[in-house]
């Protein structure tokens, strides 16, 4: 992020030696940055008649960046500015804080106005940072979101299909989702990512929806993941609510292989600390449609994983169209494609799971290889569960809204395996490639908690059989709880199947973990080497015209273990040498700088000849010795060679002078 900077100077401190090289000084000049704290005025005068609807705050590349997007009511200049909520003065912003300029386009018809979307970059982890949208004149409402740390440990929440609008009553679907995000953030206020398992809305370009689905204020406050669905998938709308970090909107993945038509598309991935996400637009799976079809997202997921895989600990695979559900489209045509289209691809490339939507049901599979269930003897609703080499989970989320539920289907006789639909073995009522099946007929959200060593999934209850649940409420279903309804329903917050994923760590070795806590900042110093004591030239020699002196200083030791790796340097310079009211000039001194002992990166100075053979010679600073940036951690010791030539003229005595050395980093 850009940012105003401040120098600091610290004062000397001061090294004194006992005779004649003494009160040798260091300084030092830091810069650090920082956002200014001058208050702009309270209130900014309304002259722009442009108005700003829908913002949401997206995901962006890293943990470092977020990205904004928001319609307008005119094709105007847009930007986001952004600052440390702290730096905020009566909610008025500082004057130095950070705008980032907006890019973006026309709407289509049905959407009207424009798109906006600018990405937030350089942010620093656990800061709260507070931001609007619009033009000088013309800004939106203040919102405000918290990074966390960026390593370690967190917890990220997937929401299925809200489908704002399916209910046919759109004001019951939005009081539903609204009521499942405050219930989840609630409940996991320092959750990180909000993901989607598409469906935004029921209708693609229908404009109340999507103002109903982007109603609440969460989705201004925690990073939307989305995902395209089906219902999203016939309109621009997706593509203009939403910008998404390194996506890739090239013809393959696009259902009609055309990216200019009016339908959204795209494929796309990030790295959010040590999980590798890639979320696919599962809409286009035919090549006969025109797309690249599944062949290309596998390509994808390839070209990804094997350029990225490394970077981290666990690969999360995002698309809409479950491959291993219960419900209404569990025996679809397509998902039978997929489900001998993706597992091996999957299971070979080292995915660990893979969330799904589309269904309008909760189900969790079997560690699912090759297409093929992994271990025969995994025992349905397992709390733990080993992956071994290839085994992959798969999730299929309920509803987060209640805008409409699936009811489960029953098995049949097509196989277990492969595209098949028949019964699990353990679980008769079940199909063969599912550990749970669920449905309430109850709104519920899916925790997943990344761990050093595990993925904890969780499907949890977001609602009850009460309003807000328009389903119910409306009579779409005859049924709400447990069992077909047989049992009471449970409360909110209530988790209805959990399980541990312990990932695969190879054959014949253990792998070796451990957590390396944040460093301090570090130090950068300087000493001299051993005592303090008298760099003795001796007694001259004299040539024919002059006399020479020769010598070495003794060795400083330079520290540095500073994060910022900044570059430094190591400088000094004398003044004249005098003995009582007899002097002549430090230019006279000479040095050749050495590297008695390497490290920190140092390298020696240039030598500096007597002045005697013309020149300033150490008058003024010379560099002893100096790193660049992104120099190792460590410790060196610098060196000199001395080499004094004087005059013949200069008068007996014993001479001192003061070698000053100042130290210096970024």
């Amino acid at each position: 992020m850009s940012s105003s900077t401040v120098a600091h100077a610290r004062g000397p401190a001061a090294h004194r030696l006992s005779r004649r090289l003494a009160a040798i000084a260091l300084g030092t000049s830091v810069v650090i940055g920082g956002f200014a704290g001058l208050p702009a005025s309270a209130a900014d005068p309304v002259t722009d008649p442009t108005t700003m609807t829908g913002i949401v705050l997206g995901v962006g590349a890293d943990e470092s960046q977020r990205v904004v997007s928001w319609y307008t009511s005119t094709d105007t200049a847009q930007q986001v500015q952004v600052a440390p909520t702290s730096s905020l003065v009566d909610g008025a912003f500082p004057a130095g804080a950070v705008t980032y300029s907006a890019v973006g386009g026309a709407n289509i018809a049905t959407s009207g106005g424009f798109n906006r979307h600018a990405t937030l970059t350089g942010l620093t982890d656990s800061t709260e940072y507070s931001y609007r949208v619009g033009a000088e004149g013309a800004w939106s409402a203040t919102y405000s979101f918290k990074t966390q740390e960026f390593d370690g440990e967190y917890d990220f929440l997937f929401f299925g299909d809200p489908q704002i609008g399916a209910s046919g009553n759109i004001a019951k679907d939005q009081a539903g989702w609204q009521d499942t995000l405050d219930v989840a953030l609630a409940a996991n206020p320092d959750t990180e990512l909000l993901v989607s398992g598409g469906d935004q809305v029921e209708t693609a370009n229908t404009e109340p929806q999507w103002d109903a689905f982007l109603a609440p204020d969460q989705l201004r406050q925690y990073p939307w993941v989305a995902t395209i669905g089906n219902h999203d998938v016939g309109g621009k709308a997706y593509e203009q609510h939403f910008f998404t970090p390194n996506t890739d909107r090239s013809s393959a993945y696009y259902a009609n292989g055309n990216p200019a038509s009016n339908t959204s598309g795209g494929d796309y991935w990030f790295i959010y600390k040590d999980v590798l996400f890639i979320d696919l637009n599962s809409n286009s799976y035919a090549t006969r449609q025109g797309g690249g079809g599944d062949e290309a997202h596998l390509q994808y997921v390839t070209d990804i994983v094997e350029q990225h895989g490394d970077e981290a600990k666990y690969t999360v695979l995002v698309y809409h169209h479950a491959i291993y559900s219960a419900a209404a489209h569990a025996k679809d045509g397509d998902a039978k494609v997929r489900r001998t289209d993706f597992p091996t691809a999957f299971s070979d490339l080292g995915v660990d799971v893979v969330l799904q939507g589309h269904d309008h049901v909760y189900t969790r599979s079997y560690l699912i290889k090759n297409g093929e269930k992994a271990d025969p003897a995994e025992q349905p609703g397992a709390a733990d569960v080993y992956a071994g080499p290839g085994g992959v989970l798969y999730v299929t989320a309920n509803t987060a809204s209640g805008s409409k539920y699936y009811d489960i289907t029953s098995p049949d006789g097509t196989g277990t395996s492969g595209a098949g639909n028949g019964a699990d073995p353990l679980d008769p009522s079940s199909y063969w490639y599912n550990s749970v099946q669920d449905q309430e007929h109850v709104r519920t959200y899916v925790r997943v908690k990344v761990r050093n060593d595990q993925l904890v999934v969780e499907n949890i209850r977001s609602g009850t059989c009460e309003a807000p649940n328009a389903a119910v409420e409306l009579g779409k279903v005859a049924w709400c709880g447990p069992d077909s309804g047989a049992s009471a329903a449970q409360p909110v917050g209530s988790i209805v199947d959990s399980v541990t994923v312990h990932p695969y760590h190879g054959d014949g070795g253990q792998e070796i973990q451990v957590a390396v806590p944040e460093a301090l900042p570090g130090e950068f110093g300087w000493t001299i080497d051993g005592h303090n004591g008298l760099v003795d030239l001796g007694t001259a020699v004299e040539h024919e015209d002059y006399f020479e002196a020769t010598g070495s200083i003794n060795p400083i030791t330079v520290s540095d273990s500073r994060r910022s790796l900044a570059s430094w340097s190591i400088s000094a310079s004398v003044g004249d040498f005098r003995d009582g009211d007899r002097t002549f000039s430090g230019a006279h001194l000479g040095w050749a700088p050495t590297l008695v002992e390497a490290g920190a990166g140092a390298q020696p100075g240039a030598p500096v000849g007597s002045g005697y053979d013309g020149g300033n010679g150490l008058s003024v600073a010379r560099t002893l010795g100096w790193a660049e940036d992104g120099h190792p951690r460590g410790t060196a010791k610098l060196g000199a060679d001395l080499d004094l030539k004087v005059p013949a003229s200069i008068e007996q005595g014993s001479y001192r002078t003061t070698l000053t050395i100042t130290a210096l980093s970024s």
